[in-house]
């Protein structure tokens, strides 16, 4: 049975998403404050944490940044903060997923089997002999979940690995940001792809020489991503 722990200050809404995560099948526990919350993330055996933005204690940002310093388990942050500058630096916090409230439960629902799946079948694939894939300085490998540019390893959240292999393992192919949505996350994007545009941002500052010049994933402006080789 996966854990999830909900981080939620406000009780009400913490007791409804976990009655529908017990209903379908999930071990849940709830903490009400953002520095204990942290703590029992980084303590615990979770599978997956929903994460409210506003917290006593500390806030969201800050507990998930603790969080995904040591755990690349999912992490779906959750808050009434609908600005895109909001979801921007939640998701580069390492979040890998925002959902603005009010949210239908079903939704929430969905939305944790889809990353507990997709973590499920990422981390139980063991193989003999890595699978690695090398273009031009840059070195992915798949088993070990490790890339290094140069010799030099580059430190990525799951999603971020997880787009940055898919990209180089379909070279010189446009994807657009749904595509790249639902390919990675397994779900719909529902009009937001802010995501997908911050993550591929992020990976962009970690494993390009220049940023602002990519030389592995280039903008196709209008339709979205290509990772050229």
């Amino acid at each position: 049975m996966s854990k999830i722990l909900i981080i939620e200050d406000e009780q009400a809404i913490a007791e409804l998403e976990r009655d529908y995560l017990e209903v379908n099948g999930y071990e849940v526990t709830v903490c009400n404050d953002g520095e204990e919350g942290a703590a029992l993330a980084l303590e615990g055996d979770y599978n997956l944490i929903i994460l409210d933005l506003m917290l006593p204690g500390i806030d969201g940002y800050e507990a998930c940044r603790r969080i995904r310093e040591q755990k690349e388990i999912p992490i779906i942050m959750v808050s009434a903060k609908k600005e895109d500058l909001d979801k921007i630096y939640g998701l580069g916090m390492g979040a890998d997923d925002y959902m603005t409230k009010p949210f239908s439960p079903s939704e929430l629902v969905a939305r944790v089997k889809a990353h507990l799946a997709r973590y499920d079948r990422l981390m139980g694939q063991k193989k003999t002999n890595n699978e690695v894939v090398e273009i031009r300085g840059l070195r992915i490998d798949k088993t070990a979940r490790r890339a290094f540019v140069d010799g030099e390893e580059k430190i990525l959240t799951t999603k971020e690995f997880d787009l940055l292999t898919f990209l180089a393992q379909h070279p010189n192919r446009v994807f657009s940001k749904e595509e790249l949505f639902r390919e990675i996350w397994d779900m719909e994007s529902v009009g937001d792809i802010a995501t997908v545009t911050v993550h591929i941002k992020k990976i962009r500052e970690k494993v390009e020489p220049d940023s602002q010049k990519p030389q592995f994933i280039e903008t196709i402006w209008g339709v979205g991503y290509r990772f050229k080789v």
